[in-house]
């Protein structure tokens, strides 16, 4: 049982928690809790830790796997709740390409435009997978992913949703665009986002929580689409805002009224 924090393994575990350079580096990300332990795919598990209470409570849950027997204080380190569950895994990174996004027939997807907030990144690929979104397409300047708070919000939605970083989203639109995938921006000057046709490739465009969507990013988009509030609300969370839509469209595209 490893019961000290300057064992080199937990070492690397923190700065795995802390930095994202360095899950970049190892192409390792944090996994915990017994329900986000269990919906990782086989193939992408690299290692398991487990307090030894959790491990005897849970044997079953581990069977056939190699696992680490840590203490709870070494555990209460590791993890990036305020309450650990007594399990934590390193997790091998997810490989997805632009070109798999983009080749589904007719696809829903999501452009994040450097969105910052852990929650909210979390929360849309949760929602997303809702909804039956084919892939989330974010800027390099959006929250990393593979942030331990972004992956717990997903409630597992990250081993399900394919998504991608790239560096130039204007040449994701013209790819869009040429490949008949509409991009619809987000924006307060749009019309009624209930009056338009999702039924063919369709792409919203969300922005950052603050200051929305870029002007030249929504220039490039084909439409300009808004959800109508009454009061003196001026903008919704980027999460509500996207779930709104991509839920519109799946009611368009499964016909109903």
């Amino acid at each position: 049982m490893i019961t000290t924090i300057q064992n080199k393994q937990i070492k690397q575990i923190m700065k795995l928690k802390k930095n994202a350079r360095e899950r970049r580096k190892q192409q390792l990300f944090l996994v915990e809790g017994i329900r986000m332990f269990t919906e990782i795919p086989e193939q992408y598990l690299y290692k398991v830790y487990a307090s030894e209470d959790f491990y005897k409570e849970h044997q079953a849950v581990f069977e056939g796997m190699e696992v680490e027997l840590v203490s709870d204080q070494v555990m209460k380190e590791i993890s990036d709740t305020m309450t650990p569950q007594g399990v934590l895994a390193l997790v091998r990174m997810l490989e997805y390409s632009l070109e798999d996004l983009l080749q589904q027939e007719n696809p829903l997807l999501l452009v994040l435009e450097n969105l910052q907030d852990p929650g909210n990144l979390g929360t849309i690929l949760r929602t997303g997978e809702g909804a039956g979104i084919n892939g989330i397409i974010m800027s390099r300047e959006t929250v990393d992913i593979y942030n331990p708070k972004v992956t717990r919000s997903t409630m597992g939605s990250i081993f399900r949703v394919p998504f991608v970083y790239v560096d130039d989203l204007f040449e994701v639109i013209k790819m869009m665009k040429d490949r008949n995938i509409t991009t619809y921006a987000a924006h307060l000057n749009g019309t009624d986002y209930t009056r338009e046709s999702y039924i063919s490739g369709t792409a919203f465009l969300i922005g950052n929580e603050g200051n929305g969507l870029t002007d030249e990013l929504t220039d490039n988009a084909q439409k300009k689409i808004k959800i109508p509030m009454c009061g003196r609300v001026e903008s919704l969370n980027a999460a509500m805002a996207s779930g709104l839509l991509v839920y519109e469209a799946r009611r368009q595209r499964q016909g109903v009224d």
